[in-house]
């Protein structure tokens, strides 16, 4: 996951620890393959240039990290619910053991997703091209390939479609609220937001998610770093009742983070 540094001191608030740690963000990356050989090179070229990676090795595992079931056990229903897509790009090869990626980029196009799709295959038959690209897919490269090459597509399609790219920086904003990736500095009303480093990894979560309905689990996988550390559930409670004591008017009657019963929290956007 994303990594943390120290930037400031709490300035006394009672709820912050001495220091303050802010995360740097990273596009996030979904790469569904199932070739063990490639995933460990594009695994280490992926992170070394500063992307966050997630691995599935088949469609069942894809559907997984999406936050959704499989297209098969909701046919009928494409139209009608959503995949809860949170990564920044999907790169999809297309030969699965369970599966297409086409079957995969096809069905999170029919439930909304605009997330940008690259797919890695060996079949570079035209007529392979044409239903990657007819079905949804926003770019196409060869087995094999240079590395390089895939790092420098992935960024073009990421500034293409107004994601971040491997170390630019990016804002989020929903209404009073705006988050400065690049200087890892949230502020309400433009004044700077004491947080701690869960706190603002969690805001973030939020507002890269606003007006989705995210399920309790879904917030608690997104919160584990790379040292393994993790949030239970009574500490999420914790979290959720700081950061509208932080930024709410009346944190007891929310008008950004809402409790959704039955569900989760969602993020309600109201642009100013």
């Amino acid at each position: 996951m994303a990594g943390w540094r120290k930037t400031a001191d709490t300035g006394g608030c009672k709820f912050c620890p001495a220091e303050v740690y802010y995360m740097e963000e990273k596009a996030k990356i979904l790469l569904v393959e199932d070739d063990i050989s490639l995933i460990d090179g594009l695994a280490y070229s992926l992170r070394k240039n500063g992307f966050e990676l997630d691995v599935a090795m088949s469609l069942k595992e894809a559907y997984e990290f999406l936050g959704g079931k499989s297209g098969a056990a909701e046919k009928g229903n494409a139209s009608e619910k959503k995949i809860p897509v949170m990564y920044d790009l999907l790169l999809l090869d297309v030969g699965l053991p369970d599966g297409t990626g086409f079957d995969l980029c096809e069905n999170i196009r029919k439930k909304g997703s605009e997330v940008p799709v690259i797919f890695l295959t060996a079949l570079d038959e035209e007529v392979n091209v044409i239903r990657g690209l007819d079905g949804g897919g926003d770019d196409y490269i060869t087995k094999p390939f240079k590395l390089g090459e895939l790092c420098s597509r992935i960024n073009a399609l990421l500034r293409r479609s107004g994601r971040k790219a491997s170390g630019e920086g990016e804002r989020l904003k929903s209404g009073p609220v705006e988050i400065d990736l690049s200087e890892s500095r949230a502020r309400l009303a433009g004044k700077n937001l004491e947080l701690t480093g869960a706190e603002y990894r969690l805001l973030c979560f939020f507002l890269k998610n606003r007006n989705r309905v995210l399920t309790r689990t879904m917030i608690l996988n997104a919160m584990w770093d790379d040292n393994g550390s993790f949030v239970d559930d009574n500490t999420l409670s914790v979290y959720i009742r700081r950061l509208r004591e932080k930024i709410e008017d009346d944190p007891s009657n929310p008008r950004y983070l809402k409790t959704v019963r039955g569900f989760g929290y969602q993020w309600k956007a109201e642009e100013l």
